[in-house]
């Protein structure tokens, strides 16, 4: 439970405020920079560890008070493990569960702005300190008799500075991400998008009806109830699920059958979404499940839900087929619809990225390859991390005139490597179900 000394009191909402929180920031870490350059000076072989440390704890600060869309970037970051230096993954994945709650009065203020009535005078019980706290929004306990409710508030001014926001993490996206800005642009529409819908409690709400009653038949899952009367644009009422966060269900030695267990529901869940459905939750991290005591999974965020486009659909999971069995000619039309080549491409290129993909596509597909898969194979993922460092480093990847991918790829690739990650942490073996066009 959140303590009283790590409270926060307000949140800079004004653009002036977070462009100067930003601005502070920036001179730290440049600052961070200049101490690490002038140590080198006296010893060459110094390396950037405690540079990163140094880094990620600043960046990390600042990010946790100012909330919303710069605090989830974090977050989406650290669920690549790929795409940060360990530093900045261990700092900026306790965006998961971790960030620092706001004090009472701020949610007193929100309840009274929404249904003009504190929460003691909504609920019989209410918990005065968050329970959880986490980018966009912090959770509180409450009871209406024997009912207990999970509270979701949304932090103020967090819709209203998603763009704005976007524009100041540009920046530190760019340095971190060793990304082009071409690259970086052409996926910041996408986030921008999703996190926008992600401050819509009235969308998530609608969502997670929609999906928990498509995924109401799946074996070993379990989906809180909402309730209108008790929830707005900013606030969410829904039952409160008794259980631990992954993570820390892990911690308590579960038997490997209760992790296949475990795993098998979350591939089920995901499989159903992705190939029946064409809407997924897309953001697999440990925070948004919990894991009851009778061994089912409890599923409690759908702010982030990506809806799947059909032609997207059919060239993206066309090239998870084994071994590509797809004439040349079929596979360059999936190449350019999927915008991983284009004609302002040479021939070299064309050459050079359609091998990159096959390549990363073929790996990424292994478990689709097989009836069933062990996730606790390291090598698999060692695999994977090795290809990611080798392409990112790669001249031609680098000084590539345009983005790769189209944008819609960007939260699917993520769904899996969220998915992916998990069942890794579970070291579950599970059944890979795939539809029949697939196999």
């Amino acid at each position: 439970m959140a303590t009283k000394v790590n409270e926060q009191e307000a949140i800079p909402v004004s653009k002036v405020q977070r462009a100067t929180k930003f601005f502070t920031t920036g001179a730290k870490v440049g600052g961070n920079y200049v101490k690490h350059y002038a140590k080198k000076m006296v010893n060459p072989s110094l390396e950037k560890d405690q540079l990163h440390q140094d880094n990620a704890t600043d960046i990390y600060n600042s990010l946790s008070q100012l909330k919303g869309s710069a605090l989830k970037v974090a977050q989406m970051m650290s669920m690549d493990k790929n795409l940060l230096p360990r530093a900045y993954q261990d700092k900026f994945t306790m965006a998961q569960y971790s960030a620092p709650p706001l004090s009472y009065p701020l949610v007193v203020r929100t309840f009274r702005q929404y249904f003009d009535r504190t929460p003691e005078e909504m609920y019989n019980t209410f918990t005065r300190s968050a329970v959880n706290a986490a980018s966009i929004g912090q959770v509180h306990q409450a009871t209406i008799g024997e009912k207990v409710y999970a509270v979701k508030i949304q932090y103020p001014g967090v819709a209203d500075s998603v763009s704005s926001d976007l524009k100041l993490v540009r920046p530190f996206a760019l340095r971190l991400l060793n990304m082009n800005e071409r690259e970086l642009d052409h996926y910041m529409a996408e986030v921008e998008e999703k996190l926008l819908e992600e401050t819509d409690y009235v969308l998530e709400v609608q969502r997670s009806r929609e999906i928990s009653e498509a995924c109401s038949h799946i074996k070993n899952l379990f989906f809180p109830k909402y309730y209108d009367e008790l929830s707005s644009e900013r606030i969410i009422t829904m039952d409160w699920i008794q259980g631990d966060h992954l993570k820390e269900w892990l911690e308590t030695n579960p038997s490997q059958e209760l992790k296949n267990q475990i795993g098998q529901a979350l591939w089920d869940f995901y499989h159903h979404q992705v190939h029946n459905i064409m809407q997924v939750h897309a953001d697999p991290h440990p925070g948004n499940f919990i894991v009851k005591d009778d061994g089912v999974l409890g599923i409690i965020d759908f702010g982030c839900v990506k809806v799947i486009p059909e032609d997207f659909y059919r060239g993206y999971f066309a090239l998870i087929k084994k071994d590509l069995l797809i004439k040349e000619d079929e596979l360059n039309k999936i190449f350019y619809d999927l915008e991983f080549i284009s004609d302002k491409d040479s021939a070299v290129e064309k050459e050079y990225f359609k091998s990159v993909f096959k390549e990363m596509i073929s790996l990424l597909g292994k478990p689709f390859h097989v009836d069933e898969f062990d996730f606790a194979d390291d090598a698999f993922f060692e695999q994977i991390f090795a290809l990611g460092d080798r392409i990112s480093n790669d001249k031609m990847f680098k000084n590539s005139r345009q983005a790769r991918g189209s944008r819609h790829g960007l939260y699917i690739n993520r769904t899996y490597f969220g998915l992916y990650n998990l069942l890794n942490q579970l070291q579950a073996k599970v059944v890979t179900t795939k539809p029949d066009w697939l196999k």
